[in-house]
């Protein structure tokens, strides 16, 4: 791509970007209530997307080769639990890739 048709697909993606960004407050203005359905997404949709990489991530795990995907069953338990502990998902997803990491490269 030449420096002009880079300098245009990035304005057009931060164009898109802002659009998505500010188009809700203008379908759903300060003082309207959205929809009962907007709510409901509201409450699905984190929980959907995190179980969509979830299985996206081990999809290619192989449990009848070694290491049987041990390093993953443990950095998720290890997720699992110190997101429950401390409710930090930054914490709680660093930790399990750096463990993950090192299980790999030093253990299995």
């Amino acid at each position: 791509m030449t420096t002009v048709q880079t300098i245009i697909t990035l304005l057009i993606f931060a164009g898109m970007t802002m659009l998505t960004r500010f188009l809700i407050f203008w379908i759903f203005p300060a003082g309207s209530n959205p929809p009962i359905f907007v709510h409901y997404l509201g409450k699905v949709l984190p929980s959907s997307a995190i179980a969509l990489l979830v299985v996206y991530a081990l999809k290619d795990v192989s449990i009848t080769n070694a290491p049987h995907g041990l390093p993953e069953i443990i950095a998720l338990i290890v997720i699992a639990i110190i997101h429950r502990w401390k409710r930090n998902t930054l914490l709680s997803i660093s930790t399990g890739t750096m463990l993950y990491m090192l299980l790999v490269q030093f253990v299995f």
